[in-house]
């Protein structure tokens, strides 16, 4: 008989709330995350280099892709963003469903797929269950321009480009208020997982 499916939890939250230290929290509590940053980012030290290079020339050197010339190229065009999406997705979605395979064989009961744009991409049809990670705009203001290489500009470019962090919040099935320290978090992560226990998979 072959092992069951594992419920699965997608995580989400616009930038600069908190999604990445929530992702860790719950991977504390021994539960499998697969993290579509992180993939992306091997992505552009790997296997996505020549087809951005062929799509985006002078984008990548010394075999990996320059983030930040990359970035400039899709900031404001619409069509690049599109063709540069088109390379990544199936690829990120190709490591995601080799996880759930990976996951499901060794019998995780819950695992945690953290997806940035979930609701953008109409992603939300593969989970059982959204998490949202949300903090008060001028918190997510100021951790977002202490990124490196942040600006209002490009804060403000971004933002536009993801839904609203309140219907975010109406679509989720929990919502992790990430305003206070860090053990606020963890307890919130802990008293998802226990209710996620009693959940059936969609």
């Amino acid at each position: 008989m072959s092992a069951q499916r594992p419920f699965v939890l997608c995580l989400t939250g616009s930038l600069g709330m908190g999604k990445s230290t929530a992702a860790k929290f719950f991977a504390e509590c021994g539960v499998p995350v697969h993290d579509s940053d992180a993939v992306v980012h091997a992505l552009y030290e790997g296997e996505a280099v020549p087809l951005i290079e062929r799509a985006f020339p002078g984008s990548t050197s010394g075999g990996k892709v320059n983030r930040n010339t990359l970035a400039a190229m899709v900031l404001n065009d619409q069509a690049a963003l599109a063709r540069l999406e088109a390379i990544i997705h199936p690829l990120v979605t190709a490591s995601r469903e080799k996880f759930l395979t990976q996951a499901q064989a060794r019998g995780a009961p819950i695992v945690v797929v953290d997806i940035p744009l979930l609701f953008e991409t109409t992603a939300e049809s593969r989970c059982d269950a959204v998490v949202v990670v949300s903090a008060p705009a001028e918190i997510q203001r100021a951790r977002a321009l202490d990124r490196p290489g942040m600006t209002e500009e490009k804060f403000v470019t971004l933002l536009a480009k993801q839904m609203p962090d309140t219907e975010k919040r109406r679509r989720a099935d929990f919502v992790v208020d990430s305003s206070q320290d860090f053990e606020h978090t963890r307890a919130q992560i802990r008293d998802i997982l226990q209710s996620v226990a009693t959940m059936r998979s969609r």
